[in-house]
């Protein structure tokens, strides 16, 4: 019942932020909130990064490289097409381990060096909730940015 959970719980926060991901196009993805936030672009590439560089802390293998992960949007071009396929390669790799985890496995501490010490279910919590914070962002910048 617990990977059941887990993956309802994944496939929520997919389609929730796919909402939000379908609307950005190349003419919003520079849009920000106000000048001292990220643009579109950025954040979206953010996710996708964040996402599977957290996910190598349950083992996931990933050659995504970290260009935002405590940076500043320097207003650089990022292509969506790359922005998207990261955010695909990360829900299938947590969808993976979720489907390939025992019960117990959840309970396990993992390090990380962006955390600390914390067993995985809170790792994967953090995951779904830092999506669904940023997805609330490029929303917001979206309707209201310029």
């Amino acid at each position: 019942m617990q990977k059941q959970i887990l993956l309802d719980l994944l496939d929520h926060n997919r389609f929730v932020c796919n909402a939000t991901f379908k609307n950005i196009t190349p003419e919003n993805s520079r849009l920000r909130l106000n000048e001292k936030t990220a643009s579109v672009g950025f954040i979206y590439r953010h996710i996708g990064e964040t996402a599977n560089l957290l996910g190598a802390f349950f083992g996931i293998k990933t050659d995504i490289q970290n260009t935002t992960i405590g940076q500043s949007d320097t207003g650089k071009n990022y292509d969506l097409q790359t922005s998207h396929a990261f955010m695909e390669q990360g829900y299938k790799a947590l969808e993976d381990v979720i489907k390939n985890s025992s019960d117990q496995d959840w309970f396990e501490e993992v390090e990380t060096s962006f955390l600390g010490t914390v067993p995985r279910m809170k790792l994967l919590s953090i995951i779904l909730f830092h999506n669904s914070h940023h997805c609330g962002q490029i929303a917001s910048a979206i309707v209201k940015g310029n």
